[in-house]
């Protein structure tokens, strides 16, 4: 860990060496989302509801959802840069090292100005908190933080295995933005507005309907309060980071320098 603070301050440090390079990047991660967040907000004003969803209750699913994929970038953008190291030969190097591969990995970039997109998230989730009528209680406290985790764990879980492709492919596919960007966008919205197959593929085979859409019927009170299982479901899309990072190691194993 104090490796990985090290790494990280440095990083942090060569950013706001161009601070207002730094500020517009900021301002820039703010409003791009938000735009999409407007053109939700135009929707309701057209529709008034999505299926049988409030407003507010898409803003909070919205919310979550980009909160995780915010936490995500700024955290595992190593590995959704990690095709520049394996061109450049940058990964041998790390190899050579005597620390964790993946630590070194997750510090080789820290993209401190995604602080745009989580600002965005926190002020969509203040609307969607004070719009809704809900009753809190510490379990739905709790699962609400548990929900943000464990969205940032299964991005974060997606871009390590995009990086796996790279031992075979040196570069990125751009496919792959199905899972990450389509990912994201598809499950601001809860699942079951789209058809039943999506739903089951982004719920158990890319878990990130485990981390918003089921735990958000029970904050939103759509389920028995004894569902024991909504409540749970966070822990199911945090799970999916380990065979990630199991399928990542066994990619390493089978590297091959590119020479460079």
């Amino acid at each position: 860990m104090k490796l990985w603070l090290k790494y990280v301050s440095i990083l942090i440090k060569s950013q706001l060496q161009y601070r207002t390079s730094f500020i517009f990047i900021c301002v820039g991660q703010f409003f791009i989302p938000f735009t999409v967040f407007i053109s939700v907000y135009f929707l309701f004003d057209r529709f008034s509801s999505v299926k049988d969803y409030t407003f507010y209750e898409v803003a909070l699913c919205y919310s979550v959802i980009h909160f995780g994929f915010s936490i995500s970038e700024c955290f595992a953008r190593g590995f959704d840069m990690f095709s520049g190291l394996i061109r450049d030969a940058g990964f041998d190097r790390l190899m050579l090292r005597p620390r964790n591969l993946i630590l070194q990995v997750t510090g080789s970039s820290f993209e401190l100005n995604r602080i745009g997109r989580f600002l965005q998230s926190a002020i969509v989730m203040a609307i969607a908190l004070f719009g809704l009528d809900l009753t809190w209680t510490p379990v739905k406290i709790l699962l609400l933080f548990c929900m943000v985790l464990s969205s940032s764990l299964v991005f974060s879980g997606i871009f390590i295995l995009t990086s796996t492709l790279c031992f075979w492919t040196v570069q990125s596919i751009e496919v792959v933005n199905i899972f990450t960007d389509g990912g994201r966008e598809l499950s601001q919205f809860p699942l079951d507005i789209y058809k039943r197959e999506f739903a089951l593929f982004f719920t158990f085979i890319i878990p990130l309907g485990m981390t918003n859409y089921i735990p958000l019927m029970y904050i939103l009170d759509r389920v028995p309060q004894l569902s024991i299982l909504y409540v749970l479901a966070p822990l199911y899309g945090a799970a999916f980071i380990v065979p990630c990072v199991f399928i990542w190691y066994c990619g390493v194993r089978r590297y091959k320098s590119t020479g460079s």
